[in-house]
């Protein structure tokens, strides 16, 4: 016997009876989630999902499960503080913003109806897929001519209650050009960033998170980066008192470029958490992955889990991630998790590497040893420590802004 019905997803979930009297569930159709099989042990057991790619993608929050806690992706997630984020009501409407007027960079609003809507990628998760059900209209920043721009968006009047949002970046083929997301103020946030990199475009993006203390933001950004582009994408985390972003970055292009950099500093009780993918999908792809993080103060917490994948059609590849935690005292907690999935033997390089520790003391003598005070030499150290990533953003003035701000947190000692 046989029976068929169908989710609003458009899912088809076909039941199948067997000689045995069990049944086998197949499941078909848009959706990705993995077919739920019967055998001698168990009438019910969920098929692993095998590669990073092959999670569930809708962009419909009733398709996804109430969040637990316990799943991969929310497992080091304070899901407790974000439930609204998650699951509840969000305001989709639009909201203030200023961008500095340059040629050749538009930023207007755009309908839900636009083309570009999805072109990038589909939610994985409930927090992204309510953001993206809510959201009334898009944030649209386009880039265009071969001249080097760069535009500021600064965005601090998203309020305190419960909010979507939704960015798109496109860059044409052959644009040059930096776009900086500088959010602060009072936010309680999920959105999501679409960007599209146009063949042949330079590309970077850099998102900075300097919200008010209470706030609570939970990000997706989704990249798409087509033939000989390049993209550079830093994340930078300071304020707030829970911050999540994942950057998903596919190279789709044949040798395309991507680099994907990450800044944070951790005081007590904030929670900063990226989530980063990175999908080799075409052939002679080069990619770089880069975090740095510091943290101070009781509860001070942060978590990184980095996922490399490299496709079956991605021949040629040259990959390689890496996250650095700094430890300044006691109380702290940082999580660290990188993986590589490699799924072609035919590339030129691949590999990962994590570390979290404390000040190294052979570091900390040589700068005492030569009349420096232990104060001014754990500064020194840390500033020294997270500059690597703020001086290859390539913005002068926003680097020197960042500088400031470590040397802000340093002395707040983590208060």
């Amino acid at each position: 016997m046989t029976d068929s019905s169908t989710t609003d997803s458009g899912t088809e979930i076909t039941t199948l009876a067997t000689p045995s009297g069990d049944t086998a569930v197949e499941v078909t159709g848009t959706g990705t989630r993995p077919a739920i099989i019967a055998d001698a042990t168990s009438r019910h057991a969920s098929v692993p999902i095998q590669t990073r790619n092959e999670r569930f993608t809708s962009a419909d929050v009733r398709d996804f499960p109430e969040v637990t806690g316990r799943e991969a992706s929310w497992k080091l997630t304070p899901v407790d503080r974000l439930g609204d984020l998650i699951a509840g009501a969000l305001d989709g409407n639009r909201y203030d913003y200023t961008a500095t007027e340059v040629d050749g960079v538009d930023v207007s609003w755009v309908t839900r109806a636009d083309p570009r809507v999805g072109l990038a990628g589909i939610p994985e998760e409930r927090a992204s897929a309510n953001a993206w059900t809510r959201f009334e209209g898009a944030l649209a920043i386009t880039l265009s001519g071969e001249e080097h721009r760069e535009a500021t968006i600064g965005r601090d009047a998203f309020g305190s209650a419960p909010k979507a949002a939704h960015t798109i970046i496109e860059a044409k083929p052959f644009s040059d050009a930096v776009v900086i997301l500088d959010n602060s103020g009072p936010a309680h946030l999920s959105e999501n960033v679409e960007i599209l990199v146009g063949d042949s475009a330079k590309l970077t993006v850099v998102t900075v998170q300097d919200f008010d203390d209470d706030a609570r933001y939970v990000a997706t950004h989704f990249a798409k980066v087509g033939r000989d582009a390049t993209l550079k994408h830093v994340v930078v985390s300071f304020g707030g008192a829970v911050v999540r972003v994942n950057p998903a970055v596919t190279l789709a292009g044949t040798g395309a470029d991507g680099e994907l950099l990450g800044v944070y500093f951790a005081d007590a009780g904030q929670h900063l958490e990226q989530q980063v993918f990175l999908f080799h999908k075409a052939a002679n792809t080069r990619g770089r992955v880069n975090y740095k993080g510091a943290l101070q103060g009781a509860g001070a917490r942060t978590v990184w889990i980095g996922d490399v994948l490299i496709g079956p059609d991605a021949t040629g590849t040259d990959s390689y991630e890496q996250n650095r935690n700094l430890v300044l005292s006691e109380g702290t907690r940082a999580d660290s998790i990188p993986n590589l999935e490699i799924e072609t033997g035919d590339i030129l390089g691949a590999g990962h590497a994590s570390a979290t520790g404390r000040f190294d003391d052979e570091q900390l003598f040589y700068l005492r040893a030569r009349g420096i005070t232990e104060l001014e030499a754990r500064r020194l150290v840390v500033r020294g420590f997270l500059a690597e990533i703020v001086q290859k953003i390539g913005v002068p003035a926003l680097e020197e802004r960042l500088h400031d701000a470590i040397e802000v947190e340093l002395a707040g000692g983590g208060r």
